[in-house]
């Protein structure tokens, strides 16, 4: 072959992570672009531990489950979009039953269902890069800022907004501008947008007022990425909002809303947020419930309004910990709400029995001594929401290993035309 690092392969299954498994001369070859059944070209891209990692560029045999694509193929988010949809479910289902054998050591007797997701305007949190005079996501595996119109993940109201920023684009470099957290409500009635600056937020908010004007924003805020946490509102609201019952429906929600502000972490799927949170909230049994990684309240606000009880909510995010506690308020009976990193609230919290544990850690999953104290505390059930099957199945084997059991795995399809999945297990006391 005249080029060395182009090799031909048969692609066999997927890998947790999104890349498809295929063997060349003995070695494993990770490869990007392809369909487990297809044979393909692909190039090397890099060489890791006796892995390669390969990029398809000619499909030799191609699925029945390949499509075409409209737009750039390599704007991020959309490294299963070749792949028809109902393909993307069961590729899904199979990484998790991968890895959780593999990672996990948890045999699952068949793949769990994933619930699907419409696969355009689900977006409702979106993290936006400036550069080349662009606005919009970058390239997968690179920092080029590709045009995001036409991928589909934002609705089309929200690509055209994003648009009119792009005249915008130098105005946002000369402030010093490391990128943009947008935010809207479930309607998309609502959209904040904030900006994360190097230097004065004070003195950028003066040059980025004409982004405050785009037209369809109804809030913008500034901070700066040295002072997380503290941020300046430059005009509208900086915060979107829904109805608490929107979430989850029930008689004591009645008014009350839950607010978030961009930079603070939410789930970013309209469409399925809702029965998540159903899903949580019925494995959350009990009338003592720990909310851990609590963000802006989501499940602790939502549980309480439902069904009173005790909830307690921990965040260490100062932006996150700042709309929880103004999410709580109303609701200051019933939940109590906790500022301080997970580690520190276990440290101090001697024992946990009787309650219902949530954890929705960050993608890189429980730290070692979140695992410990939980297993120590002995909580009756632990709910452990995860963006990442690899993280979740080591925490989750670490967690039997315990003493606690898998009794219910959920899955949802958070993110369509990427391989991430988010997974809802809950573990009882054995």
């Amino acid at each position: 072959m005249p080029n060395q690092d182009v090799i031909e392969v048969a692609v066999e299954r997927p890998a947790v992570g999104g890349r498809m498994i295929a063997r060349h001369e003995g070695r494993i070859v990770l490869v990007s672009g392809a369909i487990p059944g297809e044979r393909v070209r692909s190039l090397v891209e890099r060489r890791a531990r006796g892995v390669l990692l390969a990029r398809t560029v000619d499909v030799i045999e191609s699925s029945p489950d390949r499509r075409d694509l409209a737009g750039d193929p390599a704007c991020g988010g959309r490294s299963f979009a070749h792949i028809a949809y109902r393909r993307q479910l069961a590729l899904k289902a199979e990484i998790i039953l991968d890895g959780f054998r593999r990672i996990g050591r948890i045999d699952l007797a068949d793949p769990p269902p994933v619930a699907a997701s419409p696969e355009t305007g689900y977006r409702m949190r979106a993290r936006l890069h400036v550069g080349d005079g662009r606005v919009g996501f970058l390239a997968a595996g690179s920092h080029r800022v590709c045009d995001l119109r036409g991928t589909g993940q934002l609705p089309a109201a929200t690509e055209r907004l994003v648009g009119r920023l792009v005249p915008c684009a130098d105005v946002l470099q000369s402030a010093g501008t490391r990128r943009l957290e947008l935010a809207e409500n479930l309607t998309g009635g609502q959209c904040a947008l904030h900006a994360v600056v190097d230097g004065d937020p004070e003195a950028a908010s003066g040059l980025l007022r004409v982004v405050a004007d785009t037209s369809g924003l109804t809030g913008f805020s500034v901070s700066s990425a040295a002072r997380a946490g503290r941020s300046c509102t430059v005009a509208g609201a900086p915060h979107v909002s829904d109805a608490v019952a929107a979430f989850l429906p029930s008689p004591g929600a009645g008014s009350l809303v839950l607010q978030r502000h961009p930079a603070a972490f939410f789930q970013a799927n309209r469409y399925l947020v809702p029965a998540l949170v159903s899903v949580v909230d019925r494995l959350a049994a009990g009338d003592q419930v720990l909310d851990l990684y609590a963000g802006t309240g989501l499940f602790a606000v939502s549980i309480a309004a439902a069904r009173g009880g005790r909830v307690t909510a921990v965040e260490r995010d100062p932006t996150g910990a700042r709309d929880l506690a103004a999410n709580a308020g109303p609701l200051s009976t019933a939940i109590r709400v906790v500022r301080a990193p997970v580690e520190t609230y276990l440290k101090r919290t001697a024992s946990l029995a009787g309650a219902a544990v949530i954890v929705d850690p960050p993608r890189a999953g429980l730290s070692r001594e979140v695992v410990t104290r939980l297993a120590r505390g002995r909580p009756d059930r632990i709910v452990y929401v995860s963006c990442d099957v690899a993280t979740q199945a080591r925490d989750l084997r670490a967690l039997t290993a315990s003493g606690y059991r898998l009794d219910q795995l959920h899955a949802f399809d958070m993110f369509p035309n990427t391989p991430h999945i988010e997974t809802v297990a809950s573990l009882e006391r054995g």
